[in-house]
């Protein structure tokens, strides 16, 4: 197997294009751990969390997932520390519309003045002066999608924002949101044992909208001594959350994974997904076995 220490391993999972127009490899990275439990304050390890960045780049990501509620703040202000100034080929999505009261607590919030508010903050911490994707975290039910989205599209006018995400949508809200404003990205809860979102994948396939799953691996399932994916993992002599990031990396070609982790080593382990070959017929019996 390639070394993951000395060569831009996740090169090997293929590109996608955001938006038209920003060419990102296929494994990103999702930055909500690097923070501390319940999503809350600092890291526990500070300089594991920093390692962490600086290897992601090492490996070849070029796709970095967070958001102003990650910390609040502090996820995005660690990605600067590490990381800035930025190589020319690393783009940045975060994403407001959650406020944050306390460890685990997430409230959805839309209201326009508020999102601009989070926006302006997230370029501040992030050391930007455009964000690349801008993702809508949740849609609040509060306020019309048109004033949240439309208050994202004027960021865009103004040069704050390159292009506009949505997270956890429905197809249907996905067509409303595209009636608005072009979508490039979707952010839904996807893996192999968890896949609700089906439609709406298919329906960024036919539309070219990259697809990124949080929660790709599941929570924690994959990972457990008695995974699902143990018995084909070990034909293919990996581990099954790597057998699961190659699946999901083989099932879609708008799939963006961005797995997650607080230490070196799951990264490593993680990223080295890329480099895993599965036919259709192993794809396809993946898929049946976790139905």
């Amino acid at each position: 197997m390639t070394d993951a220490h000395t060569t831009p391993i996740a090169r090997q999972a293929g590109t996608l294009t955001l938006g038209g127009d920003l060419h990102v490899h296929r494994l990103g990275f999702g930055a909500m751990r690097i923070v501390g439990d319940g999503v809350w304050g600092p890291p526990r390890d500070r300089d594991e969390a920093l390692a962490v960045l600086r290897r992601v780049v090492e490996l070849g990501i070029d796709f970095i997932d967070t958001a102003d509620s990650y910390g609040p703040q502090i996820s995005e202000q660690l990605i600067k520390e590490a990381l800035y100034p930025y190589p020319e080929d690393l783009v940045i999505g975060t994403k407001a519309g959650f406020a944050r009261t306390g460890p685990s607590e997430w409230h959805k919030l839309g209201r326009p003045a508020y999102l601009k508010q989070q926006v302006e903050l997230s370029l501040r911490n992030l050391g930007l002066e455009r964000i690349d994707l801008l993702q809508l975290h949740r849609i609040d039910p509060e306020v019309p999608l048109a004033d949240q989205l439309g208050a994202l599209v004027e960021l865009r006018e103004e040069g704050k924002i390159r292009h506009i995400g949505l997270s956890e949508v429905s197809v249907d809200e996905l067509s409303a949101a595209r009636a608005i404003t072009p979508v490039a990205s979707v952010q839904n809860q996807y893996a192999p044992s968890f896949r609700q979102s089906e439609d709406v994948l298919e329906q960024c396939e036919k539309d070219g909208i990259a697809f990124l799953p949080w929660a790709p691996v599941g929570r924690g399932e994959m990972a457990s001594p008695d995974s699902p994916l143990a018995s084909i993992a070990a034909e293919h002599d990996v581990s099954p959350v790597r057998l699961a990031l190659a699946w999901l990396l083989h099932r879609s070609p708008v799939m963006l994974p961005i797995p997650g982790t607080s230490r070196v080593a799951h990264l490593e382990e993680n990223t080295a997904a890329a480099a895993v070959r599965l036919s259709e017929e192993e794809v396809e019996r993946i898929s049946r076995f976790l139905s």
